[in-house]
């Protein structure tokens, strides 16, 4: 690729993009070039890498294609889209933005720092998430981590937000689980046929929770906008936790409401970091 690719760099609370305008001039790039951008030691460095495209639907302002950190393409990404709102929003003079993904139409919605994006509708079937069995109760799913008659990590709760999530609910310290180790295990567990993002969360009150999450195709992330969703969501389910949230995680805190119209509301703020011109040599 000889033409120079200019690119953005973004984060939402820690979770950082590399975002590429791919509009004008169209951009393609393989598995490994994104995994050569991404790479924290030899490239840029980030957990995703975002291309913005020109809307498909009439009624959108663009499209954000989204690739984890090991090249994977994905479905949705919380942080990315209020970046991605952000950018828009001040190029169009607007603050409310419509973002296609291969998922949905995300609505954002820009108040200053803080942007509310409407992550649409969370997916509970088993056949939705997808599992490989079937489940009738996906907010207590047989799965765990350890000895039989004393298991480490157990009985998750599963949910589809335009990617899966597993959200195991624990009491003690989160810092007590080596997420480094059971993330990439439980991430590519035969249960999970697209693999899944992997959470353990701690309610620290009906209204406050603690989160870690292992991002599939990413490892540990400071922040994860549709794992902050996926949490909530499965705590409300159980009963752990009011619909209106504060979700903690490493990077900051996110605003998470589950409306009575089954929509969920995120809410958090978005950073810019830098710019400039990808090396060519990541994209030989």
């Amino acid at each position: 690729m000889d033409r120079k690719i200019t690119y953005l760099k973004m984060n939402g609370l820690g979770n950082d993009f590399v975002i590429i305008d791919g509009r004008k001039d169209k951009i393609s790039l393989n598995r490994q070039q994104i995994k050569n951008i991404a790479n924290r030691q030899t490239g840029i460095g980030c957990d995703q890498l975002i291309i913005l495209e020109e809307a498909v639907q009439e009624n959108a302002d663009i499209f954000m294609r989204i690739y984890n950190y090991d090249g994977s393409e994905v479905n949705a990404c919380g942080n990315a889209s209020r970046c991605v709102a952000a950018l828009i929003g001040k190029e169009l003079k607007k603050n409310n933005i419509l973002i296609e993904t291969n998922a949905s139409i995300l609505a954002a919605k820009i108040n200053d720092k803080i942007i509310s994006v409407d992550m649409g509708e969370p997916k509970f079937a088993w056949q939705q998430i997808p599992l490989s069995e079937e489940f009738a109760d996906t907010s207590n799913i047989e799965l765990q981590v350890g000895p039989i008659d004393n298991p480490i990590l157990h009985t998750p709760a599963v949910v589809n937000l335009g990617n899966p999530h597993a959200v195991f609910f624990v009491n003690d310290n989160l810092d007590n689980y080596n997420l480094e180790l059971f993330g990439p295990l439980l991430e590519n567990h035969p249960i999970f046929p697209e693999r899944a993002n992997i959470s353990i969360a701690k309610i620290i009150s009906p209204n406050n929770i603690k989160l870690r999450v292992w991002e599939r195709g990413v490892g540990e992330t400071k922040a994860c906008g549709t794992g902050a969703c996926a949490a909530a969501v499965s705590a409300a389910r159980r009963g752990l936790s009011e619909r209106k949230v504060k979700v903690d995680l490493r990077g900051g805190s996110l605003a998470i409401e589950w409306q009575t119209n089954n929509h969920i509301i995120m809410s958090g703020g978005f950073s810019f970091d830098n710019q400039g011109i990808i090396p060519p040599q990541l994209l030989s």
